[in-house]
């Protein structure tokens, strides 16, 4: 990984302290990638007073009204091309979480001597408050947004973004020096990190993921221990303890440990003991709430809120008030999220389930006969895990295949000696199969183990439209 142009900066704004100096004015930097994040950067840094350059394969009517809110700004645009030629003259490029460390800009950026560094890494020299970060395979979003909760019960203003569909950029521009920015890091950021400095981080879990992108579980499991690496001794790590990987990343951390575990009683963190949540940092224990007070449901959200909570008590939010907060949390949208209930049957949208992880978390919260949609973007993962799941979870009823994946599924499935196997051309195909296989007191869901971009933009959009089809039924 090479070393980012500000490394060394003496204090962070996001650590507490005013930074000596802005280290973006007058600096010519090419963003590449304009997403969310790459139109955030652009704002940011002509705010900083950079000279910003923005560069993305597509043409720049392919964004339609998106860059509208780049609009007056002192920006040059080098849309529909390669960028090779913009990055003469540039001090530094930005690439967004979407663009590999391995493209082409990124390496003859290396060989020009350009340095290289990601939209979060850059913002995080420009945050104002308190900075705290999740990443794991699955539960960020649902834990950043609880914490997100937590904090707000707490009184203070927080900024929950990141790879959460709201830029880090974004929460730069708005952040102030009492507030606390919650940010959800996916190891795609992680890559071009260096700097960014949580005061606590929490590993959630790790399972097989991304690895067309990563290669190896070793470099996926360092990229997220990684989020760790610029902490010091005032500093907090939470890790699962019920996670074997994430249980060894605290060997040779320089951050205090905090472990979570639903399972077994941690000598500091959160832990459940006779069906309460506590939580212990140093000598001092206490209760937050009982379990089954916890308003979201299942095991994998009960870990959740265990991390959350350790991760606000470090922070010096009181017990009644994660306790409120926990009471209180409703969830997130396309994570198990209810939609409907027609002819008895209930439609059940967990379209964020991108993962093979994520979707046995999803079967094991299931509690009647089920009609599971699987399948999409093809990530280089085994399905083996997930149909060994079905095939012993007897409510798993019947399984509808779409996408590029349904070859790959149905084959592990029938491995696993699972049979109860369909196919669907379309989404609306996989809903209208799944309504005419299901009885009154069962449930459709939809949580594909894949990501959507075979069939759609992104899992957001694929929840929409899955919630679309079903309020459609008649």
């Amino acid at each position: 990984m090479q070393k980012n142009l500000y490394y060394g900066i003496p204090k962070s704004r996001h650590t507490g302290g005013e930074a000596n100096e802005n280290p973006w004015t007058g600096k010519k930097a090419l963003i590449v990638g304009m997403a969310r994040s790459g139109v955030a950067a652009a704002q940011l840094l002509c705010r900083e007073g950079a000279a910003v350059t923005v560069n993305d394969l597509k043409p720049r009517e392919a964004f339609g009204d998106k860059l509208d809110a780049l609009a007056g700004l002192p920006i040059e645009y080098r849309m529909g091309e390669d960028g090779l030629d913009a990055l003469n003259g540039k001090d530094i490029l930005i690439i967004s979480p979407g663009v590999p460390i391995d493209a082409p800009i990124v390496k003859a950026a290396r060989e020009k001597g350009v340095p290289v560094t990601g939209e979060m890494e850059m913002a995080s020299t420009l945050l104002k408050g308190a900075l705290l970060a999740v990443t794991g395979t699955n539960g960020k979003t649902t834990t950043v947004s609880l914490l997100g909760a937590i904090f707000e019960a707490a009184g203070k203003v927080p900024h929950v973004c990141g790879n959460i569909g709201y830029p880090l950029s974004a929460a730069a521009l708005e952040s102030r020096y009492d507030h606390v920015v919650i940010a959800e890091v996916s190891s795609f950021q992680l890559e071009t990190t260096e700097t960014f400095h949580p005061l606590a981080a929490a590993v959630l879990n790790v399972t097989e993921d991304h690895l067309n992108r990563h290669g190896t579980m070793e470099v996926y499991t360092g990229l997220k221990r990684h989020i760790f690496d610029a902490q010091d001794e005032s500093n907090f790590a939470v890790l699962n303890y019920d996670d074997e990987i994430c249980r060894g990343m605290a060997e040779g951390l320089k951050s205090r440990v905090l472990f979570f575990s639903r399972l077994h009683e941690v000598e500091q963190g959160a832990f459940v003991r006779d069906g309460r949540m506590a939580v212990r940092l140093g000598s001092e224990e206490k209760n937050v709430c009982a379990v089954d007070e916890i308003r979201i449901p299942g095991p994998h959200n009960l870990e959740n809120a265990l991390a959350a909570a350790a991760m606000a008590f470090s922070r010096g939010v009181p017990a009644p008030v994660i306790r409120q907060a926990l009471r209180t949390f409703q969830g997130v949208e396309h994570r198990i999220e209810f939609t409907r209930e027609l002819d008895g049957v209930r439609y059940i949208n967990d379209s964020k389930g991108t993962n093979v992880d994520s979707t046995i978390k999803a079967v094991q919260s299931m509690k009647a006969p089920t009609a599971l949609i699987l399948g999409g973007y093809d990530k280089h993962v085994s399905f083996d895990p997930l149909a060994e799941e079905i095939a012993k979870t007897p409510l798993i009823q019947n399984c509808v295949l779409i996408g590029a994946t349904a070859d790959q599924i149905e084959a592990a499935l029938q491995k696993a000696g699972y049979t109860a196997i369909h196919r669907a051309g379309t989404l609306k195909e996989a809903i209208d199969t799944c309504r005419a296989l299901s009885a009154p007191g069962g449930n459709v869901l939809l949580s594909p183990a894949c990501a959507s971009f075979d069939m759609f933009q992104d899992y957001e959009q694929r929840g929409r439209i899955f919630k679309e089809l079903v309020h459609e039924l008649t």
